[in-house]
């Protein structure tokens, strides 16, 4: 299932989208009509998806949801950063190691570990089965390396998305109240999911990647950007199909308490 969900939202994406659509056009070139209208709906995927307003208009909507987390944490606080890959091939520290996705979180993750006292670090992520490193030990030595102490960190290293991550730490912390640290894109998706396990976070986003610049500018990390919108709308839909009808039995079962 973790396989497929991934095949499946890859076919989705801008670029494998546009290359599906080319690749049916060529095979079936002598229907014209068809030919040119898949071949105008790949260039328009292409020029709105690289475009600076086209990825506005998908990353907007999902960041706006939830603020930047500046308010002060309880004591004994823990705050969970969720994993974003690593390349254990790169001869150099962890902190080099980590996806500049992680590393971003990583450090949203120590910002909010000072706004409290006597905080935990939750660090999560396998590895991904190109790594030799589970992604969630890399991040732990990531963290140690810039400050935090070993005993204050809690590593969940088989984790391999969303879901089994709140899995996971709902069976560290139980229904502790926590920060949840990562992308601002994920976090309308990752609160859901945490909520749906039964466990109570508090959204710190980080890694803002909407950008004030011209509406008409074309650029790789546009596309970059409206991929990662892309694949939170996917994944988001699929877990409504997944998890709907029990969310909406338990809200309904809340409100009649």
């Amino acid at each position: 299932m973790f396989w497929i969900k991934k095949l499946i939202t890859q076919l989705f994406m801008p670029i494998s989208l546009s290359l599906i659509l080319l690749l049916v056009a060529m095979i079936i070139l002598r229907r014209r009509k068809l030919v040119k209208s898949l071949i105008f709906t790949s260039f328009s995927i292409l020029l709105f998806v690289s475009s600076q307003w086209g990825a506005n208009l998908l990353v907007n909507p999902l960041e706006i949801q939830y603020p930047v987390n500046n308010q002060p944490a309880s004591a004994e606080c823990v705050v969970m950063v969720l994993g974003s890959g690593h390349d254990d091939s790169i001869q150099g520290a962890a902190t080099q190691q980590l996806s500049a996705t992680a590393l971003s979180r990583l450090t949203e993750g120590l910002r909010q570990l000072e706004l409290g006292q006597g905080c935990q670090l939750v660090v999560s992520g396998w590895g991904g089965g190109l790594n030799h490193s589970a992604h969630a030990m890399v991040m732990a030595q990531a963290a140690m390396s810039l400050g935090v102490p070993e005993h204050k960190i809690i590593v969940l290293p088989l984790a391999k998305d969303t879901i089994e991550e709140a899995q996971h730490l709902k069976w560290e912390i139980g229904n502790l109240p926590f920060r949840l640290v990562t992308s601002a894109t994920h976090m309308p998706r990752s609160m859901a999911i945490f909520k749906q396990a039964g466990l109570r976070p508090q959204a710190a986003p980080t890694d803002f990647i909407g950008r004030n610049d011209y509406w008409w500018k074309l650029d790789a990390r546009n596309l970059l950007s409206s991929q990662r919108a892309i694949h939170e709308y996917v994944g988001k839909l699929w877990f409504d199909i997944r998890y709907g009808d029990e969310i909406e039995l338990r809200d309904a079962v809340s409100e009649s308490l």
